[in-house]
């Protein structure tokens, strides 16, 4: 198993974390009932305040929001949270839900909208489909950062060996040397990788791929002298 899979492995048996926010309390203790026995992680704030605190520690998958609080209003804590953490899905339940409410809080970036009383099994279906479409949303995103990943390594991989080849090929030495890019045309290269070999650009060579050998930098430092003529 691969370092990455191991740590996939080990996100998938963390169970979802649910701030509940909601300053009724036997409704506030009745969602924690419902969500533990789903096998979520759930935390209650009564009011808004304590709300955007409960983020500061912790970093929570969905939030189940209440909109009359007896501090702040429920659509400015929403606000805040997607603001600071755009990856928390947003349920909101209220006992005042009106169209344009619900509309306010959709344009905030709340997944569902619940309006109270509702049954255990509406809530139960509205966290899971919010925390599918989070899950769905943190695999792409993990996806894209191991391609970015793959693409960095294969570009190191391909400067290292262009500057090895300098040494070994005279021909392409000269031919590196005299067309620039044109002579990296078959390797697996961005224009700027490309720009930076032919021009000698240590710089960006060095943060990009890393510390060279000195069979590796024979070719940079004749470029570097030749631009200095």
């Amino acid at each position: 198993m691969t370092e990455l899979q191991e740590n996939t492995a080990i996100q998938e048996q963390v169970p979802p974390h649910i701030l509940v926010m909601e300053d009724d309390l036997s409704v506030a203790k009745g969602l924690e009932m419902v969500l533990s026995e789903e096998g979520y992680d759930v935390n209650l704030a009564g009011t808004g305040g304590l709300a955007l605190e409960a983020f500061k520690q912790k970093r929570y998958d969905l939030l189940v929001a209440d909109l009359r609080l007896p501090d702040i209003n429920g659509m400015e804590v929403i606000k805040k949270v997607k603001e600071e953490r755009p990856e928390t899905e947003v349920i909101v339940i209220t006992g005042y839900g009106t169209t344009a409410t619900a509309v306010e809080a959709m344009k905030l970036g709340a997944h569902d909208f619940l309006p109270k009383p509702f049954t255990e099994e509406q809530i139960r279906e509205a966290v899971d489909e919010a925390l599918k479409e989070h899950v769905a949303e943190a695999a792409e995103t993990g996806t894209l950062e191991a391609e970015t990943v793959q693409d960095k390594l294969i570009q190191k991989r391909e400067v290292i060996q262009a500057l090895n080849r300098t040494a070994d090929d005279s021909e392409f030495w000269r031919d590196l040397m005299e067309n620039g890019s044109v002579a990296l045309e078959g390797y697996h290269l961005s224009s700027e990788a490309k720009a930076a070999i032919a021009s000698g650009d240590l710089k960006w060579i060095n943060e990009n791929v890393g510390e060279l050998t000195q069979k590796q930098l024979m070719f940079i430092y004749k470029r570097l002298e030749r631009e200095a003529w």
